[in-house]
């Protein structure tokens, strides 16, 4: 979870998406052991598969962002540009014919979202009950449930190899596309990458990615520059680094004759993502930029203007906190008609 993120005795005007997941388990070839020093909890049996019910979960403070001092003022943003998608006539594209909304976190954590937080049936029916709210929001445009797993989390030690990621098992890939399944949802698998790189982390993932419902995210706080360690400094990327992403989405899509994939950049300050204008848009890739923070509605609504609305790529998304963006007395969660009344609206709407 996140603590209080403070600079020079201020609080910082946005809470950042995650606290890093500190996790003691197994890595995908269910060999070698990365540990911390961290308190951890053992993650509860009915959140977690079997063969998983050793691995441990802790969590530590998101970093403060030197950036972010101005961040509760929002630049004018620009008027809304039409969207560019050659990808949105090809058949089985999802956006901009369907809203996506899903469930974010990982099974093992019940501390990194909802995903995790409750029991599998019980969070399947949550989920059901807000693209019910999304539906009526919006009747013209139907909704697309999906499930949002951080499977490459960032870690507060260096482990074997000094990257400072830890990779979750297939299996736990495996079981969380089993449960969507049961939706007829999509899943996203997430990276945080720490000290690797995209290009050593998403090559792994192309046994899921060939699957035509599964698509990418990747979250550039947890991208490390420089020596820094996750936790201590909010992480960046680089429109180069994205395109490699978007280049290897492209090639999985024609590869496998494939719908287009869905790729879902998180965002909340200036310098997570730089260079955003040689972000390049594939034939066989969709595009969202995902505003990631919490914080109160207006907060939020500024965040999204000043990194999202102002520097376009393609869609955007949103991202809801079901307990942080409610800790401000009075606070409220955003609904979706208000979410709605953003432009551009957001195509891909995030609960964590």
């Amino acid at each position: 979870m996140n603590l209080k993120m403070m600079r020079k005795g201020n609080r910082l005007p946005l809470w950042c998406a995650v606290g890093i997941g500190l996790l003691t388990a197994c890595n995908s070839e269910g060999t070698q052991k990365e540990t911390n020093g961290a308190q951890a909890a053992v993650a509860s049996a009915s959140h977690t598969p079997a063969t998983d019910t050793t691995k441990k979960v802790a969590a530590v403070p998101a970093p403060a962002d030197s950036t972010a001092a101005g961040d509760s003022t929002a630049a004018t943003a620009p008027a809304e540009a039409p969207i560019r998608d050659e990808a949105a006539d090809n058949p089985g594209a999802i956006l901009p014919h369907k809203r996506i909304v899903a469930f974010y976190g990982n099974p093992l954590s019940k501390r990194m979202g909802i995903l995790g937080e409750i029991a599998p049936d019980k969070m399947l029916a949550k989920l059901d009950g807000e693209v019910k709210a999304w539906q009526a929001a919006d009747p013209g445009t139907p909704v697309q449930p999906a499930l949002h797993l951080v499977f490459v989390t960032a870690q507060g030690k260096p482990g074997k190899g000094g990257t400072y990621r830890l990779r979750m098992s297939d299996h736990l890939a495996d079981t969380v596309i089993a449960w969507a399944a049961r939706r007829n949802a999509l899943v996203f698998l997430d990276i945080q990458i720490g000290r690797s790189t995209v290009q050593d982390e998403i090559p792994r993932l192309e046994q899921w990615l060939k699957l035509p419902q599964v698509h990418l995210g990747i979250d550039p706080e947890f991208a490390m520059k420089n020596g820094a360690i996750p936790g201590r400094k909010i992480g960046t990327l680089d429109a180069k680094e994205i395109n490699y992403a978007t280049n290897f989405l492209n090639d999985i899509a024609v590869k496998y004759n494939l719908p287009p994939k869905i790729l879902v950049v998180h965002r909340f300050t200036q310098r997570m993502v730089t260079n955003y204008k040689d972000i390049q848009l594939r034939p066989n890739v969709q595009f969202v930029m995902h505003m990631d923070g919490w914080g109160d509605r207006v907060l939020k609504k500024s965040t999204y203007n000043a990194y999202i609305k102002k520097e376009p790529v393609q869609y955007t998304g949103f991202k809801i906190f079901y307990h942080n963006d409610t800790k401000k007395p009075g606070s409220k969660l955003y609904p979706p008609k208000e979410v709605l009344a953003l432009t551009p609206k957001p195509m891909y709407i995030q609960y964590q």
